[in-house]
């Protein structure tokens, strides 16, 4: 549901009172924290997949098969994190929203969204 013309002014005011205020803090806030998280979460998974390649390595030296299946089992979920992380990741310039397939992205509407909707064609169907 967009905002009405009201709502809008009331959010741009909010948004020059905050950057008046406190530019540093509302410039971090405009999109590049998350792409800066997103980037290190998957430098850290390839970091964690490094050291289950060292755990693998290590339980076939000792011959501990524990050992080697945990560093197997860290290296899975760390390649898993890092692909999800990287995919997820908006490009340089990009907003965090946006989508670069064939079709425009679609946002999944909630239950009550869905009920609202459903109670405003009743509605309209009725002539209120």
């Amino acid at each position: 549901m967009p905002l009405s013309e009201h709502e809008q002014r009331m959010l741009e005011q909010m948004e020059r009172a905050l950057y008046a205020e406190d530019p540093k803090f509302a410039s971090a806030l405009e999109g590049n924290g998350l792409r800066t998280y997103t980037r290190r979460r998957v430098y850290q998974a390839v970091a964690g997949f490094l050291v289950g390649i060292a755990l693998l390595m290590a339980g076939m030296v000792a011959q501990l098969i524990w050992v080697s299946v945990v560093g197997f089992l860290v290296m899975l979920g760390c390649a898993v994190l890092a692909v999800t992380g990287w995919r997820k990741a908006p490009k340089p310039g990009e907003t965090p929203k946006s989508h670069t397939g064939r079709r425009p992205a679609r946002r999944k509407r909630t239950v009550m969204e869905r009920i609202e909707d459903r109670w405003q064609r009743r509605r309209d169907e009725q002539g209120h």
